[in-house]
C-alpha cells in the first residue's frame, strides 16, 4: 500500500531521516521505533506532507505523491494523528471530528461519528466538552478519532501512549486492533516498545534518522541484542 524509496526528509539544510526504505502490507500495523531524535515523527510527517522530501519517493496505491500537497494526501486515503495531538482546545469535541470530516460529504458525519463512538465511548460521552477541557487519555482519543473522520485507509499514529495511564493505553489498543480487523493500515510511532511489538506484523528501527533494522516483529522479540541496544528491553 505505502512504499518508501530511499526516502529523506528533513528542514532547511538539516536532514532528519536518509536514505529510508519501507513498505506497508495492506491490512497490517507497523511499528517505527527508536529513541527519541532517530527520525520517527520526520517520517510520519513527510509522509503526510508536511516535511520536506529532500530525496526519494513515496508511493500509495502504485502512484508517486511525493510532490501532492497534504490535503490531496488525505483525500487519496493517508491520515495522521500527530504528536502532542494538535487539537482545536476551543472547540468541542463534535466540532474537532466535524472538522475532521470536513473532507467528506456531510451526509457521512453522523456515520462517521458513531463509528469512531464505537472505537472511544467516553466521546460519546464528552461530545459538548470542549477539547482544551479532556483528560490527555480523552484527547489521545479524540485525536486519534480526528483522523479517522477522514475515512482513511492508512492511518498514522504519533507516540500513542506518551503520557498516559495503563487503563487508557489498553483502549487505545483494543482500538487498534479492531481498526487492524476493519482492514486499516497502521504505521505507529510509540516508545512502549513491548506494546508495539504486541501488536505489530512489521517493525522498522531507526537511529540518528537511518534504518538499524528491518523484519518481522516477531523476530525483533527474538533478537536479543536489538531489542537491548536500540528497544530499551533487556
Amino acid at each position: 500500500m505505502l512504499e518508501l524509496n530511499n526516502l529523506s526528509c528533513g528542514y532547511g539544510v538539516f536532514h532528519a531521516v536518509g536514505d529510508l526504505s519501507l513498505s506497508l502490507q495492506p491490512g497490517t500495523i507497523t511499528g517505527l521505533l527508536g529513541a527519541n531524535g532517530a527520525g520517527k515523527s520526520s517520517t510520519l510527517m513527510c509522509i503526510a506532507g508536511h516535511v520536506t522530501l529532500q530525496g526519494g519517493s513515496i508511493r500509495f496505491d502504485g502512484h508517486d505523491i511525493s510532490t501532492l500537497p497534504p490535503h490531496e494526501r488525505v483525500k487519496r486515503g493517508i491520515a495522521i494523528s500527530p504528536e502532542g495531538r494538535r487539537l482545536f482546545k476551543d472547540l468541542t469535541v463534535e466540532d474537532n471530528l466535524r472538522v475532521g470530516g470536513l473532507i467528506q460529504p456531510a451526509s457521512h458525519f453522523a456515520k462517521d461519528r458513531d463509528y469512531v463512538i464505537g472505537l472511544f465511548p467516553r466521546l460519546g460521552e464528552r461530545l459538548t466538552s470542549l477539547a482544551g477541557n479532556l483528560s490527555g487519555g480523552e484527547q489521545q482519543m479524540l485525536a486519534i478519532g480526528r483522523a479517522l473522520m477522514t475515512r482513511p485507509r492508512l492511518i498514522m499514529i504519533d507516540e500513542l501512549s506518551l503520557g498516559l495511564m495503563p487503563k487508557v493505553i489498553d483502549l487505545c489498543y483494543a482500538a487498534l486492533k479492531q481498526l487492524q480487523a476493519d482492514g486499516m493500515t497502521i504505521l505507529l510511532v510509540e516508545q512502549n516498545t513491548e506494546r508495539v511489538l504486541s501488536v505489530a506484523q512489521d517493525v522498522c528501527v531507526l537511529e540518528s534518522g537511518r534504518t538499524v533494522w528491518q523484519g518481522k516483529a516477531a523476530d525483533a522479540r527474538n533478537n536479543h541484542e536489538l531489542t537491548e541496544a536500540y528497544l530499551g528491553l533487556q
